[in-house]
């Protein structure tokens, strides 16, 4: 199986965001140690478009085997169509795998029994493709949409209003921490969403997704405890 590592040099929200310290480690050392701890590659990689992260990418034992084209560096790229990029990278070269796992470098909670676990699911069930999520911090069905002038009219609907919050409907949404898939699925879908799919259900806690200095500082408690 490949590990695959998406890190991009240009982030908006939080300048260097993947080589940034946390808890005296840069964000992306975290995913790799997890990816290697896990002992499930045959090759864990950077995909980056960033001398500066590749150097610190091979320094925590990652290989950085190209530096990402101009083309996959964009604001409006998806890290799927690097994933894919990464693949075909190494089909050209003769070498061929049967899955492919993305391991976003924001994700520092996740670790390296978190992608034995998620593994075991996509054996046990025959899956093609594992997808982590975690429950709703808060119900969607509390929520609504406001018109320009603010009213409230209709925001939530009566029979949710009437309902007390321990009976409402759990819902879960995608944390960012590992994508899983058989090769052959991934590259027909090109994602790692389609059938026989499954969701490797992680704690809140460990589903943090670093994107402000805000979440830098909650991974910073977090990690403490």
């Amino acid at each position: 199986m490949l590990a695959v590592i998406p890190a991009r040099g240009g982030s908006k929200g939080v300048p260097n965001k993947n080589v940034k310290e946390l808890s005296g480690k840069p964000l992306i050392a975290y995913t790799i140690e997890a990816a290697l701890k896990s002992e499930l590659f045959e090759r864990v990689i950077v995909s980056t478009d960033s001398e500066r992260i590749a150097e610190v990418a091979r320094a925590n034992g990652a290989e950085v085997p190209f530096i990402r084209p101009t083309e996959l560096a964009g604001d409006y790229v998806s890290s799927d169509e690097v994933v894919k990029h990464a693949i075909e990278f190494y089909r050209e070269k003769g070498e061929e795998f049967e899955k492919v796992c993305k391991l976003q470098p924001t994700s520092p909670l996740r670790n390296q029994v978190h992608i034995r676990e998620a593994y075991q699911l996509f054996q046990e069930k025959k899956a093609d493709f594992v997808v982590s999520v975690c429950e709703c911090e808060h119900s969607p069905l509390w929520t609504g949409q406001l018109g320009m002038d603010l009213s409230m009219d209709d925001f939530i609907k009566e029979e949710i209003k009437m309902s007390c919050r321990q009976k409402l409907s759990t819902f879960y949404r995608l944390n960012g921490a590992i994508y899983m898939a058989k090769i052959e699925a991934f590259m027909r879908e090109q994602s790692f969403f389609g059938k026989n799919g499954y969701a490797y259900v992680m704690e809140q806690e460990q589903s943090i997704d670093i994107d402000s200095e805000l979440d830098f500082k909650i991974a910073e408690v977090l990690l403490r405890r």
